[in-house]
Protein backbone atom coordinates (compact mmCIF):
# COMPACT_ATOMS: atom_id res chain seq x y z
CA UNK A 1 0.00 0.00 0.00
CA UNK A 2 1.17 3.73 -1.18
CA UNK A 3 1.91 6.01 1.55
CA UNK A 4 -0.44 8.91 1.75
CA UNK A 5 2.01 11.59 0.69
CA UNK A 6 2.51 9.24 -2.33
CA UNK A 7 -1.03 9.13 -3.43
CA UNK A 8 -2.01 11.97 -6.82
CA UNK A 9 -2.49 15.35 -4.71
CA UNK A 10 -3.98 18.53 -7.08
CA UNK A 11 -1.23 21.61 -6.16
CA UNK A 12 -2.27 24.64 -4.84
CA UNK A 13 -1.47 26.21 -8.51
CA UNK A 14 -4.43 24.05 -10.15
CA UNK A 15 -6.40 24.02 -6.81
CA UNK A 16 -6.85 27.43 -6.95
CA UNK A 17 -8.81 26.96 -10.50
CA UNK A 18 -11.13 24.16 -8.82
CA UNK A 19 -12.26 26.09 -5.80
CA UNK A 20 -14.43 28.99 -5.32
CA UNK A 21 -15.37 30.06 -1.68
CA UNK A 22 -18.65 31.60 -2.58
CA UNK A 23 -19.79 28.45 -4.16
CA UNK A 24 -17.63 26.01 -1.59
CA UNK A 25 -17.91 24.68 1.55
CA UNK A 26 -16.03 23.59 3.83
CA UNK A 27 -17.17 20.11 5.34
CA UNK A 28 -15.91 19.07 9.52
CA UNK A 29 -17.14 15.61 10.08
CA UNK A 30 -17.67 14.44 13.71
CA UNK A 31 -15.10 16.21 15.86
CA UNK A 32 -17.09 14.95 18.95
CA UNK A 33 -16.35 14.00 22.88
CA UNK A 34 -16.49 10.96 21.94
CA UNK A 35 -14.53 10.10 18.89
CA UNK A 36 -11.81 12.35 20.19
CA UNK A 37 -11.76 13.65 23.40
CA UNK A 38 -9.52 12.19 25.86
CA UNK A 39 -12.55 11.68 28.29
CA UNK A 40 -14.43 10.12 24.97
CA UNK A 41 -15.49 6.57 24.40
CA UNK A 42 -12.44 6.32 21.60
CA UNK A 43 -10.22 6.46 23.88
CA UNK A 44 -10.92 3.30 25.98
CA UNK A 45 -10.07 1.74 22.63
CA UNK A 46 -7.21 3.82 21.37
CA UNK A 47 -4.34 3.96 22.90
CA UNK A 48 -3.03 7.10 21.27
CA UNK A 49 -4.85 9.96 20.05
CA UNK A 50 -2.19 12.33 19.37
CA UNK A 51 -3.19 12.05 15.20
CA UNK A 52 -6.52 13.09 15.80
CA UNK A 53 -5.45 16.00 17.48
CA UNK A 54 -2.69 16.97 15.01
CA UNK A 55 -5.95 16.75 12.67
CA UNK A 56 -7.74 18.73 14.61
CA UNK A 57 -5.14 21.31 14.39
CA UNK A 58 -4.99 21.21 10.71
CA UNK A 59 -9.09 22.03 10.84
CA UNK A 60 -8.67 24.89 13.35
CA UNK A 61 -6.40 26.62 10.50
CA UNK A 62 -9.00 25.46 7.58
CA UNK A 63 -12.34 27.06 9.64
CA UNK A 64 -10.24 30.01 10.09
CA UNK A 65 -9.46 30.88 6.65
CA UNK A 66 -12.47 29.61 5.42
CA UNK A 67 -13.99 32.05 7.49
CA UNK A 68 -11.77 34.75 6.29
CA UNK A 69 -12.68 33.73 2.48
CA UNK A 70 -16.21 33.74 3.04
CA UNK A 71 -16.70 30.30 2.59
CA UNK A 72 -19.42 28.41 3.90
CA UNK A 73 -18.63 25.79 6.67
CA UNK A 74 -20.94 23.01 8.05
CA UNK A 75 -20.40 21.17 10.74
CA UNK A 76 -21.69 17.29 10.95
CA UNK A 77 -22.46 15.32 14.15
CA UNK A 78 -23.51 12.16 15.87
CA UNK A 79 -26.15 12.31 18.16
CA UNK A 80 -27.67 8.94 19.52
CA UNK A 81 -30.96 8.37 21.01
CA UNK A 82 -31.81 4.96 22.53
CA UNK A 83 -35.35 5.06 20.82
CA UNK A 84 -33.71 5.54 17.61
CA UNK A 85 -30.82 3.65 17.12
CA UNK A 86 -30.20 1.78 14.38
CA UNK A 87 -31.91 -1.77 14.54
CA UNK A 88 -29.15 -2.55 11.87
CA UNK A 89 -26.50 -1.60 14.06
CA UNK A 90 -27.55 -3.14 17.00
CA UNK A 91 -27.64 -6.47 15.31
CA UNK A 92 -24.20 -5.97 13.51
CA UNK A 93 -22.80 -5.16 17.01
CA UNK A 94 -24.51 -7.83 18.90
CA UNK A 95 -23.44 -10.29 15.94
CA UNK A 96 -19.66 -9.15 17.01
CA UNK A 97 -20.16 -10.06 20.19
CA UNK A 98 -20.57 -6.15 21.45
CA UNK A 99 -23.68 -5.80 22.87
CA UNK A 100 -24.65 -2.15 23.26
CA UNK A 101 -21.62 -1.30 21.41
CA UNK A 102 -23.73 1.41 19.09
CA UNK A 103 -24.29 3.45 22.37
CA UNK A 104 -22.34 6.48 21.22
CA UNK A 105 -22.65 10.01 20.87
CA UNK A 106 -25.49 10.06 22.91
CA UNK A 107 -27.75 13.44 23.12
CA UNK A 108 -27.48 12.82 26.95
CA UNK A 109 -23.78 12.79 28.68
CA UNK A 110 -21.82 14.68 26.89
CA UNK A 111 -20.02 12.29 24.41
CA UNK A 112 -22.31 13.87 21.46
CA UNK A 113 -20.51 17.61 21.74
CA UNK A 114 -18.43 19.38 19.70
CA UNK A 115 -14.71 19.05 20.74
CA UNK A 116 -12.23 22.04 20.13
CA UNK A 117 -14.41 23.04 17.32
CA UNK A 118 -17.57 24.66 17.16
CA UNK A 119 -19.99 26.23 14.80
CA UNK A 120 -20.89 29.78 14.83
CA UNK A 121 -24.09 31.49 13.69
CA UNK A 122 -24.68 31.32 9.89
CA UNK A 123 -22.90 28.22 9.57
CA UNK A 124 -24.75 24.44 8.44
CA UNK A 125 -25.06 22.24 10.84
CA UNK A 126 -26.62 18.70 10.83
CA UNK A 127 -27.14 15.96 13.58
CA UNK A 128 -27.35 12.73 12.09
CA UNK A 129 -28.14 9.20 13.60
CA UNK A 130 -25.36 7.07 11.44
CA UNK A 131 -22.12 7.70 9.10
CA UNK A 132 -24.02 9.56 5.73
CA UNK A 133 -24.49 13.16 6.74
CA UNK A 134 -27.03 13.05 3.81
CA UNK A 135 -29.11 10.20 5.13
CA UNK A 136 -32.44 11.83 6.77
CA UNK A 137 -30.97 14.68 7.00
CA UNK A 138 -32.07 18.17 5.20
CA UNK A 139 -27.71 18.17 4.58
CA UNK A 140 -28.34 18.61 0.36
CA UNK A 141 -31.09 21.15 0.68
CA UNK A 142 -29.15 23.53 2.68
CA UNK A 143 -26.29 23.32 0.14
CA UNK A 144 -28.13 24.07 -2.57
CA UNK A 145 -29.92 26.95 -0.51
CA UNK A 146 -26.25 28.27 -0.74
CA UNK A 147 -25.38 27.59 -4.01
CA UNK A 148 -22.42 25.26 -3.07
CA UNK A 149 -21.34 22.76 -5.84
CA UNK A 150 -18.03 21.51 -4.12
CA UNK A 151 -17.33 20.26 -0.86
CA UNK A 152 -13.57 20.35 0.71
CA UNK A 153 -14.14 16.92 3.34
CA UNK A 154 -12.17 16.62 6.88
CA UNK A 155 -12.75 15.27 9.98
CA UNK A 156 -12.99 11.89 11.41
CA UNK A 157 -13.13 8.68 10.87
CA UNK A 158 -11.93 8.81 7.13
CA UNK A 159 -12.58 5.31 6.42
CA UNK A 160 -16.41 5.41 8.28
CA UNK A 161 -18.35 8.89 8.41
CA UNK A 162 -16.32 10.95 5.96
CA UNK A 163 -16.41 8.29 3.05
CA UNK A 164 -19.94 7.75 3.27
CA UNK A 165 -20.58 11.40 3.68
CA UNK A 166 -17.86 11.97 0.13
CA UNK A 167 -19.41 9.30 -1.67
CA UNK A 168 -22.99 10.40 -1.29
CA UNK A 169 -21.73 14.12 -2.26
CA UNK A 170 -20.28 12.67 -5.11
CA UNK A 171 -23.99 10.58 -6.29
CA UNK A 172 -25.33 14.01 -5.65
CA UNK A 173 -23.52 16.05 -7.99
CA UNK A 174 -21.48 17.45 -5.95
CA UNK A 175 -17.22 18.28 -6.95
CA UNK A 176 -15.49 16.49 -3.96
CA UNK A 177 -12.07 16.99 -2.44
CA UNK A 178 -10.62 15.09 0.26
CA UNK A 179 -7.92 16.76 2.23
CA UNK A 180 -5.92 14.50 2.96
CA UNK A 181 -4.19 15.52 6.24
CA UNK A 182 -6.85 17.18 7.73
CA UNK A 183 -9.16 13.66 7.86
CA UNK A 184 -8.16 10.83 10.30
CA UNK A 185 -8.55 7.06 11.03
CA UNK A 186 -7.55 5.21 14.21
CA UNK A 187 -5.64 3.01 11.87
CA UNK A 188 -3.22 4.46 9.66
CA UNK A 189 -3.57 1.73 6.56
CA UNK A 190 -7.70 2.40 7.05
CA UNK A 191 -6.98 6.26 6.57
CA UNK A 192 -4.48 5.24 3.79
CA UNK A 193 -6.88 2.76 1.79
CA UNK A 194 -9.95 4.61 2.18
CA UNK A 195 -8.04 7.82 0.75
CA UNK A 196 -6.19 5.56 -1.96
CA UNK A 197 -10.25 4.04 -2.95
CA UNK A 198 -11.85 7.50 -3.39
CA UNK A 199 -9.40 9.29 -4.94
CA UNK A 200 -9.60 6.62 -7.74
CA UNK A 201 -13.34 7.09 -8.02
CA UNK A 202 -14.80 9.90 -7.02
CA UNK A 203 -12.72 13.04 -5.87
CA UNK A 204 -9.52 14.51 -5.41
CA UNK A 205 -6.99 14.74 -2.48
CA UNK A 206 -5.34 18.00 -1.81
CA UNK A 207 -3.49 19.20 1.41
CA UNK A 208 -4.67 21.47 4.31
CA UNK A 209 -1.92 23.94 2.74
CA UNK A 210 -2.36 23.91 -0.63
CA UNK A 211 -5.90 24.72 0.43
CA UNK A 212 -4.56 27.18 2.93
CA UNK A 213 -2.23 28.95 -0.11
CA UNK A 214 -5.26 28.83 -2.08
CA UNK A 215 -7.96 30.97 0.08
CA UNK A 216 -4.65 33.28 1.22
Amino acid sequence: MPEVAELPHVAAQALAGMIDPATTALVVVDIQVDFAAPQGLAATFCDDLAPIEAVIDRIEELIAAAREAGMTLAFMRVVTRPETDSAALKTLMERRGMPGGEAICRAEGGGADYYRIAPEPGDIEIEKRLFDSFHETDFDAQLRARGIDTLLMTGITTECCVDSTARTAFHKGYNVFLLSDACAAYEPHLHTGTLEVLSQNIGLLATSAAVLEVLS
